[in-house]
């Protein structure tokens, strides 16, 4: 495990052979497993599940209530929502949960809404706005995302 002087980590649930970079920010309650690559530039929140083998690029906020499965990638300034009807200084009581299923990957600039489920092998194209969950093997595109295609074993 590698955690690099620069970044602020105060969670101890970090598994075996991560690393987080720079400039980094992990809360105390984050779970994060074994052989992630944070990069630099991000945050996680203290309910946030991270698993096995996920690559999170720089730029990326996880707020609570979202889950990362094993293997998942997570592009660059993707941005992940946990509030339906934000306004400020009003909080939610309930945080939708947000799943990201094994194997999925998440394009750079895409736009994840509260309560999605991104299914296993999915392919989130750059720039998407997900609204509504998306199917194992799915490739989807667009504003709001689309299914183009399925990813064929």
């Amino acid at each position: 495990m590698m955690i690099h002087p620069l970044s602020d980590v105060t969670s101890k649930n970090i598994g075996k052979g991560t690393n987080i970079w720079q400039f980094s920010i992990v809360l105390q309650g984050a779970r994060i497993g074994r052989d992630c690559n944070i990069c630099a530039h991000t945050f996680i929140e203290n309910d946030v599940h991270i698993n096995d083998r996920v690559t999170v690029k720089s730029g990326v906020y996880l707020w609570d209530g979202i889950t990362l499965e094993d293997d998942v990638f997570v592009g660059p300034c993707v941005s992940f929502t946990n509030d339906k009807y934000p306004r400020s200084k009003q909080y939610s009581q309930l945080t939708p949960r947000i799943l990201v299923k094994k194997n999925a990957s998440i394009g750079a600039n895409a736009t994840i809404l509260p309560g999605i489920s991104i299914g296993e092998k999915a392919l989130i194209g750059a720039g998407a706005v997900v609204t509504h969950d998306v199917p194992d093997n799915a490739v989807v595109i667009g504003n709001p995302a689309k299914i183009i295609r399925y990813i064929e074993d």
